[in-house]
Order: C-alpha cells, then sequence, then structure tokens
C-alpha cells in the first residue's frame, strides 16, 4: 500500500538528503523539459510556485527567468497563501515586483497586480512524487486542491517533481484533481488521457 501520508514522509525525507548542486542540476533539466515540450505562448499566463529553498523544492526562477528573457507576451502569476481558509490569491509577478517572505518562508509577491483564475492558463505544480495515474502527493494542506478546482477546463496542470512516478496512491479522494503532466529530469509523462 502506497498511502499519501507514508509517501510524503518518504519523499520529505529524499529531498532533504539533496544537495545544493543537485537541486540546482535536477531544475535545469526540469526546466529544459518545460520548455521542449510546453513551449510558452503568446498571450499566455502561467502560474507557478516560488521555490522554497530550504525545502530543496524545484528552482522554477530557471523557468521565470527564461520566460522573461524569451517570451516577453507571455505574463507569469505567482500566490499568497490564505492560512486561515488555506485559500490562494493570485498575482502578476512582473519584473520590479518585491517579493517576501511569509511566516512559513514562502516567497510571495508585495503590492502585485491581482488576478483571477480565469486568466490563468497553465499552472506549474508543486509535489513531493506523482502516480502514474496522474494523482498527486503534496504537502497535505490541500491549498493547490482548491485552487486547481477553480481553473478553466482548458488550464493545463503540469505536475514538476525531482522523482520518477510511483505506480499507485491507495487513498487518493475525489478532490484529488488529475494533473495533465509529470515533468522530471530524465521525463515527461502525460495524463490528459485519464483527466477528461
Amino acid at each position: 500500500m502506497a498511502l499519501k501520508k507514508q509517501l510524503r514522509e518518504q519523499y520529505l525525507a529524499s529531498r532533504r538528503s539533496l544537495t545544493e548542486t543537485q537541486v540546482t542540476e535536477a531544475s535545469e533539466q526540469i526546466a529544459a523539459q518545460f520548455f521542449q515540450h510546453f513551449p510558452p505562448q503568446a498571450g499566455q499566463t502561467i502560474h507557478t510556485f516560488l521555490p522554497i529553498r530550504r525545502n530543496r523544492e524545484v528552482d522554477t526562477w530557471l523557468i521565470i527567468e527564461s520566460i522573461r528573457a524569451n517570451y516577453s507576451e507571455v505574463q507569469v502569476a505567482v500566490s499568497v497563501s490564505n492560512p486561515l481558509d488555506r485559500t490562494m490569491t493570485h498575482f502578476l509577478l512582473e519584473d520590479d515586483t518585491e517579493i517576501v517572505q511569509n511566516s512559513w518562508g514562502i516567497p510571495e509577491p508585495v503590492s502585485a497586480l491581482l488576478l483571477p483564475e480565469s486568466e490563468i492558463s497553465m499552472v506549474l505544480v508543486p509535489l513531493l512524487v506523482a502516480d502514474r495515474q496522474g494523482h498527486r502527493v503534496g504537502y497535505g494542506k490541500g491549498f493547490y486542491d482548491r485552487f486547481l478546482a477553480l481553473l478553466p477546463k482548458t488550464s493545463l496542470k503540469l505536475g514538476l517533481a525531482f522523482d520518477p512516478p510511483v505506480d499507485m496512491i491507495d487513498d487518493v479522494t475525489s478532490h484529488d484533481l488529475v494533473l495533465d503532466a509529470l515533468i522530471t529530469p530524465k521525463e515527461v509523462i502525460s495524463f490528459e488521457h485519464l483527466s477528461s
């Protein structure tokens, strides 16, 4: 049985063991896979998480900086977490947007332009591990499940992970949304046929 709680503990421990060099190299490979398989299109708004460096998360700044340098007609959005109701509010990330760490150590924008979910065309989703059906194990707070449920049906949900997927997460619920694809350093796995 592969249960979320056990997988969360296992993959948190695995991530803590990574060196900064390993995180950087794997993040570069994930960024390369992203641009190869999902090149940004003019007019898109791509939502991403900002990495919590002490948690050894995928360094999405590599993707953000490349979008800024090479895709001037693509917008990047990031979120502020609301711990009281576990929701997220979204903002445009512009060149001059100030980023500060909240009380959980999550980097968040300050005084940025508010953005509704309806304008988001793609989301880079943080996770610890996913399974071959497109379900993910996150940190267990439910922020992203609530957020992803509010997206337009056409918005792509792309999970970013250092590790390949497990065969199956056994305690999936109806609230767990299916990713459209999983991007790892070595491969991109599509779940689109499963999520339709």
